[in-house]
């Protein structure tokens, strides 16, 4: 059963006045308090909180936790601030004018053409370093080198080869370009602006932040991240991330070969009852939809360490698809 936060209710009164219609909410929550795997789900309309709830003994609202494969969303937006910065020059940059020193001695003449738009949208080519390939990576002496170092299995630019190798890539591009850590950048670009705690998290053996996995964000940190987001990078009148950049993150450029779903920079895009949805997607199931036709924002964490199970994340789609976002769509029109 869901355990309620002690800072919310778990319907804030008048939800259905604010847009969401309270039945359909209700049965959400139901649909949602049978999934043993759910840790948290925060629903917000128009930035305005309508349910928080905590389940299965779930940490509280405010506590980091791991959101997993999630931190790539939050990296493709550190990367569009040091563009807007002059950090790094363009999604067209080589990612080879940051990490030449690390690449093999006689590289494949097509890493040279990688750049930082590949790294985003995991269309570098290489031979991935997740899945049945994660182990190795991240017992190698060097993640960087390693990853570079993988042969090319595919044309830069070509198929979506979904890799947490490249999302470390640039996240040492990040801290060579600033000469900053990507924790700090975080800290100073996101964290302090939003107003959310983002602690250090892991770092490869030479000192950098792994790039897309294991950052520590709480559920209602993620749900303000979205928030960034799904305001076009404006927070409090402040443009913190430039509009342009989430247009181009949300831009379709890869198909993943698992799900279907397209991918732009490091966010996941489909539609769900007829509305776009763009959404991050960390293992087990962190997950933060934003769908913009609704206004609706929802952020949900679930058991980090239990097995893949593809159909948990299909239950998390449904609470969405087939729950919040037909609430929406009749508080909108009720």
């Amino acid at each position: 059963m869901a355990t309620t936060s002690p800072q919310t209710s778990e319907i804030r009164p008048g939800a259905l006045s604010r847009g969401l219609d309270s039945t359909l909410l209700e049965s959400t929550i139901e649909a949602a308090e049978t999934l043993p795997r759910l840790r948290s789900m925060i629903v917000l309309r128009d930035g305005e909180e309508e349910f928080a709830a905590t389940f299965n003994d779930g940490a509280p609202l405010d506590q980091p936790v791991n959101i997993k494969s999630a931190s790539k969303s939050v990296l493709s937006a550190l990367a569009g601030i040091a563009i807007e910065r002059g950090v790094l020059e363009g999604t067209d940059q080589p990612i080879l004018s940051e990490l030449a020193d690390l690449a093999p001695a006689a590289p494949d003449p097509r890493l040279a053409q990688v750049t930082v738009g590949h790294l985003l949208s995991m269309q570098a080519g290489l031979e991935r370093t997740s899945g049945e390939y994660y182990g190795a990576w991240v017992a190698s002496p060097n993640w960087v080198r390693y990853a570079l170092a993988r042969p090319f299995v595919d044309e830069p630019g070509g198929r979506m080869l979904y890799s947490t190798g490249s999302s470390h890539l640039l996240s040492a591009m990040l801290t060579r370009a600033s000469g900053r850590s990507t924790h700090a950048l975080a800290q100073d670009w996101l964290a302090e602006p939003l107003g959310i705690r983002l602690p250090p998290w892991p770092r490869d053996p030479q000192g950098i932040y792994f790039g897309g996995n294991d950052m520590l964000m709480s559920p209602r940190a993620l749900s303000r991240f979205g928030e960034l987001y799904r305001l076009g990078g404006v927070l409090n009148g402040e443009q913190l991330l430039p509009a342009s950049w989430v247009e181009e993150s949300w831009t379709p450029r890869a198909r993943s070969p698992w799900s279907g779903n397209a991918y732009g920079y490091g966010w996941f895009l489909t539609d769900m009852a007829g509305h776009p949805v763009r959404f991050a997607w960390g293992y087990g199931g962190q997950m933060l939809y934003i769908v913009p036709s609704l206004a609706l924002t929802v952020a949900m964490t679930s058991d980090p360490s239990a097995p893949s199970d593809i159909g948990h994340i299909r239950a998390l789609h449904d609470l969405v698809s087939e729950g919040l976002v037909p609430a929406a769509e009749a508080g909108a029109t009720g």
